[in-house]
């Protein structure tokens, strides 16, 4: 039964062999190099952007009960590592990259939450979001899945408490730090205006990220089918130390989700790339990308965004080297 919902469920090998069967009966052969290349964008394409469908239906449902008015009174009911935790788990539900995330951080600070709080947020909501833990599931399978958004969560927190400890509220803007907070009352949804509301973030969801979706899957396709295994076996195999390193320092430049990365992963992986570097990989375009540090710029001065990018960059490549040692067991 596992194995079943991991590879026609969450995975959909069917949806590959019906494409397979299609193109081949087109008279493409899916064996070739070009074949096969087809057939990984097709498949990998309407896979990503089926589970993406719902997966946001669902999530932006449960995001419903947490607009950011009743979000800042959760968190303003916790103290210390309890609020730093719940912070990290309140980034599951929220939106799907940090450049969304960071207008919601902003907030939280303003509103007068303590930096630690809204910095372990900052890092858990683009990282581990529970879009992540589904569609992680359907390529490397569960236990890759679960030990990522773990240590995805233990990286949040403990990266906001190292922030919490440094005292740098001071290296806030001043803008923020002055606003005050506006307390908005949140009125009760029904069913219709809750079910209403996940569906139009699916369709403004699917519309942002299908451009990236289409480049990360184009770019797998690459890999799986044009680029030797030996190249990528040797950049970032086992043989190469410092894979990790770069693999997070590749991803940084970049601008994308979790939904554009992972068909690059899965590329990657199939070549023979180690399960933490692809990992890191990954982590590194979602949490760090540079145009999401140019937005927070605009909210902390240099001496915080440096704190911040360097303890999320430490925690990436120790995560994985974590995982490169453990593949073993989880693969």
């Amino acid at each position: 039964m596992g194995s079943f919902i991991q590879n026609e469920i969450l995975g959909m090998a069917w949806l590959e062999r019906l494409i397979g069967s299609l193109l081949t009966l087109c008279g493409l052969d899916t064996d070739s190099k070009i074949g096969g290349s087809v057939l990984f964008f097709i498949y990998d394409t309407i896979k990503i952007m089926l589970l993406l469908g719902v997966l946001i239906l669902i999530i932006s449902y449960i995001q419903s009960y947490f607009p950011p008015e009743r979000s800042k009174k959760l968190l303003g009911r916790f103290n210390g590592l309890g609020a730093r935790i719940i912070a990290a788990l309140l980034g599951t539900v929220t939106p799907f990259c940090s450049c969304s995330s960071i207008p919601l951080f902003i907030g939280f600070t303003s509103a007068g939450l303590p930096l630690g709080v809204t910095f372990s947020f900052l890092i858990s909501s683009p990282m581990v979001d529970l879009g992540s833990l589904v569609l992680l599931m359907s390529i490397f399978g569960w236990k890759v899945a679960v030990v990522y958004v773990v240590l995805g969560l233990v990286i949040a927190v403990a990266g906001g408490t190292l922030i919490e400890k440094l005292h740098l509220e001071d290296q806030v803007q001043e803008y923020i730090r002055n606003a005050k907070a506006i307390d908005i009352p949140q009125e009760e949804l029904r069913f219709s205006d809750r079910l209403k509301y996940a569906w139009g973030e699916v369709l403004s969801t699917a519309k942002k990220v299908f451009p990236y979706v289409l480049i990360g899957v184009g770019i797998g396709a690459v890999i799986h089918n044009w680029i030797p295994e030996e190249w990528v076996i040797t950049a970032l195999g086992g043989d190469n130390p410092f894979g990790v390193i770069i693999a997070t320092i590749c991803g940084i430049p970049m601008y994308a989700d979790i939904f554009g990365t992972i068909p690059i992963a899965e590329a990657l992986l199939g070549k023979g790339a180690l399960l933490g570097v692809v990992l890191s990989f990954m982590m590194g375009v979602t949490t760090l990308s540079l145009p999401s540090m140019i937005m927070l710029k605009k909210a902390v001065k240099a001496k915080l965004l440096g704190i911040f990018i360097a303890i999320c960059t430490v925690g990436i490549i120790i995560v994985g080297y974590a995982f490169n040692a453990l593949q073993f067991l989880l693969i």
